[in-house]
């Protein structure tokens, strides 16, 4: 059976990266595939870009990377601007809406916030209607389907439901967890490219790192909004923008 990581919200946190990356290694695992917002609230999104761009297969856009380039008086993105350079800023840009396929005979479509947009927040405790429509499809999607799973990022919530027969998860988040302070990730498990009904198994992964280390690295770069940063990483409650 084929194994796929799905690793989203790294938000410039390097040593929660570097953790999940080596449990990933640790489990032979291969095939990366990330949600979205590489960049924003930690110190180093210059790093987490460079670092995704070279070990994941797939990278997905999320709305960080998307407003991330625009033009903006705000100082903190100006100082995430800065770091970055107009090189990653364009490739952030041009990062795909969604990734789609089958697995074991399930539809699977992964996306950041929501299948219509990447500023859609969706939360596990939503009414059961807005949970049911992350299946659908819509114009940015590659595929008209409905999808069989779909998984996503952004709320740094990890949470696995089954809803009417079809199965909605979100990886959490690398570097910004709000529901426990470990690093999570997603791994799933079946027939890659197969339509053929089989196993299919879904398993989130919390990943204990220094979050010391990555407050230290935080206030060596002197970087802005730095509080609010420093207290969702030691507490994993929710401070600012996510």
């Amino acid at each position: 059976m084929d194994k796929i990581a799905i690793i989203s919200d790294i938000h410039g946190n390097m040593p929660a990266l570097d953790a999940v990356l080596a449990d990933i290694h640790h489990r032979h695992i291969s095939r990366i595939l990330c949600l979205g917002d590489l960049v924003g609230k930690g110190p180093h999104s210059d790093l987490a870009v460079d670092r995704v761009r070279e070990v994941c297969d797939v990278v997905i856009q999320g709305n960080w990377d998307d407003f991330i380039a625009k033009p903006t008086e705000d100082p903190t993105l100006v100082w995430h601007q800065t770091r970055l350079g107009a090189e990653r800023m364009a490739y952030l840009q041009e990062l795909p809406f969604s990734c789609e396929f089958w697995m074991s005979g399930k539809y699977v479509r992964l996306f950041h916030a929501s299948p219509r947009s990447v500023y859609e927040r969706i939360q596990p405790w939503d009414p059961v209607e807005r949970r049911l429509s992350m299946f659908e499809s819509s114009a940015l999607c590659s595929e008209s389907s409905q999808a069989n799973v779909a998984g996503y990022g952004d709320v740094h919530n990890a949470y696995l439901q089954n809803l009417n027969g079809r199965t909605l998860f979100n990886a959490g988040s690398v570097g910004n967890p709000l529901d426990m302070t470990q690093a999570s990730y997603a791994i799933l498990e079946g027939h890659y490219h197969s339509r053929q009904a089989s196993a299919l198994n879904i398993q989130l992964v919390r990943v204990p790192y220094d979050i010391e280390l990555a407050i230290q690295q935080a206030m060596n770069e002197e970087m802005p909004d730095l509080e609010p940063y420093l207290l969702e990483l030691r507490t994993g409650k929710y401070r600012g923008k996510k």
